[in-house]
C-alpha cells in the first residue's frame, strides 16, 4: 500500500506564496502521475495541477501561471509552488498518486493539508 503525506499548508497572505510537498512511502511501487486536488462546487474534488512520469503538466485554468507543480522522481515527492495567492485558493489540498505496485494499479490520496489565504 502506498501512503501519501502532505506538508506545507497554512496561512498565506493575498499575493503571497506557499509551497506544498507530498511524499509517497511504501515498497515495490512505481508512480506514474502525481498531482494536487481540492474540493470544488458540484464535484468531490477538482484537479489543481498534475504531472506525469514524463513531465507533462496540466493545470486548472484559475491557477495556471501562478502555481507550479514539480516532482523529485527519485524521492517519490511532488511539490506545489503557490504564488500570487488569492482568497479563493483557500481549500484543503489533497495529494494524489497513480501507479503500480505488486498488486497491480493503485490510486492513493493523502489526508489533505489546509491552505488559508487571508489578510
Amino acid at each position: 500500500q502506498v501512503e501519501l503525506v502532505e506538508s506545507g499548508g497554512g496561512l498565506g497572505q493575498p499575493g503571497g506564496s506557499l509551497r506544498l510537498a507530498c511524499g509517497a512511502s511504501g515498497s515495490g511501487f512505481t508512480i506514474n502521475t502525481m498531482g494536487w486536488y481540492r474540493p470544488a462546487p458540484g464535484k468531490e474534488r477538482e484537479s489543481v495541477a498534475v504531472m506525469s512520469a514524463g513531465g507533462t503538466t496540466n493545470y486548472l485554468d484559475s491557477v495556471r501561471g501562478r502555481f507550479t507543480i514539480s516532482r523529485d522522481y527519485a524521492a517519490n515527492t511532488v511539490f506545489l509552488q503557490m504564488n500570487s495567492l488569492k482568497p479563493e485558493d483557500t481549500a484543503v489540498y489533497y495529494c494524489h498518486a497513480y501507479g503500480y505496485d505488486h498488486s497491480g494499479p493503485f490510486r492513493s490520496w493523502g489526508p489533505g493539508t489546509q491552505v488559508t489565504v487571508s489578510s
